[in-house]
């Protein structure tokens, strides 16, 4: 930000030049051998026309009248002095500031009207000299002072923008920070979700059937068992990556395995397999050499499905249909209707996060309840990902 000065130094200031000026004539026009005596009212009038100046800040086209009037005022007293046009120069500093404060066409306005009346008077006062050397220095400095003060303005003004461009530049720095971090910290939610949350959905379900079948069917809940301790080291080394990510810079990065993808569906459907799930697939060569993007998205999505049926439906049969026509992959994963459903305890994130997740590379999911029974959800993803 530019400097602020307070307005009673400026005030001081300006009062300052007025005596300047105000000395400065009365010593050329009075002060010589040969000079006019001086006299108390033209003294009077000279020390209005220049000590005004003081208030040409606040008001200065007020000051800029004043001071015009009473330098006209003190030629008339002096009408036969010549070194008293330098009066004229405190009107002139007027002229500066209201050029200065105002804006370009009023300013121009007011110089040129303001020269005018000036060469006015003088040729009424001398009608030999409208050409003279007076009225000519006079329109120059006139032109002088109005180009002055529209530089001085023209330079605050670009003063002033270029400050309010770089608050705005530097607001929009932190609203763009704001924002990578916001979605920074929902991308890391959503893995945690996608990986973890699925490994811990597998644990709840498999501790549960051990806990049904410890008394009844010793062997069975031994199983179970095997595969909570199964998925727990998996949820631990998924926890392990994602935590890596968020090391800071410098820190020693461990290693992480490579980014799940299709490619990994047969683990994935063997560990839902092992959960109790019926799980079939069809169509696995389409989901060969896909973007990235596509790739990971449609793995997350086949993982969160599965994750649901498991928690919301227990041991049924399900159908995974990976279909690919033209330039868009199509996932459908159908589970058959639950013998006892269970109702969450509470409401999940998981299909707010498979939204997510296919809005941002331009596809769509859909999800509900099928006619016959069960539940259906079909998402897809355009293969040139956005």
């Amino acid at each position: 930000m530019g400097m602020r000065i307070d307005p009673a130094v400026d005030r001081a200031v300006d009062l300052a030049i007025g005596l300047v000026v105000g000395v400065v004539v009365l010593a050329t026009t009075h002060g010589t051998p040969h000079a006019a005596p001086l006299d108390v009212t033209a003294t009077l009038v000279a020390a209005v026309a220049c000590l005004v100046l003081a208030l040409r800040r606040r008001w200065p086209l007020h000051t800029f009248l004043v001071s015009s009037v009473a330098a006209e005022a003190y030629l008339v007293f002096n009408h036969k002095t010549a070194n008293g046009m330098l009066i004229l120069a405190a009107p002139l500093i007027a002229l500066y500031t209201v050029a200065e404060s105002a804006s370009r066409r009023r300013a121009l306005t007011i110089g040129v009207l303001a020269v005018s009346a000036f060469a006015g008077l003088h040729m009424l006062a001398k009608p030999a000299s409208w050409l003279g050397a007076e009225n000519l220095a006079l329109a120059a400095l006139g032109g002088l002072a109005v180009a002055a003060g529209d530089g001085a303005r023209s330079r605050r003004e670009y003063l002033a923008e270029v400050e309010a461009r770089a608050l705005r530049a530097e607001r929009d720095r932190d609203a763009d920070a704001r924002r990578r971090v916001t979605d920074e910290r929902l991308r890391i939610a959503r893995d945690l979700h996608d990986a973890v949350g699925h490994q811990l959905a597998l644990i709840n379900v498999q501790a549960g059937v051990a806990a049904h079948l410890l008394d009844a069917q010793p062997g069975r809940a031994r199983e179970a068992l095997t595969h909570v301790r199964h998925a727990s080291r998996t949820a631990l080394g998924e926890l392990h990556d994602t935590i890596g990510l968020l090391r800071q810079p410098g820190d020693q990065l461990a290693p992480v395995d490579p980014v799940p993808g299709l490619t990994g569906l047969p683990d994935l459907l063997d560990t839902f397999r092992r959960s109790g799930l019926a799980v079939s697939a069809s169509g696995l060569g389409d989901a060969l050499d896909l973007p990235v993007p596509v790739d990971l998205t449609a793995y997350r999505v086949v993982q969160e499905a599965l994750t649901n049926v498991c928690k919301h439906a227990g041991a049924v049969a399900v159908h995974l249909l990976l279909q690919r026509t033209g330039d868009a992959l199509t996932i459908r994963v159908e589970n058959a209707p639950a013998a006892h459903p269970r109702k969450a305890a509470t409401p999940g994130v998981g299909l707010v996060g498979m939204r997510e997740r296919v809005s941002a590379l331009g596809g769509s999911l859909e999800a509900g309840p099928r006619p016959a029974g069960g539940y259906r959800l079909t998402a897809v993803l355009p293969l040139e990902a956005r």
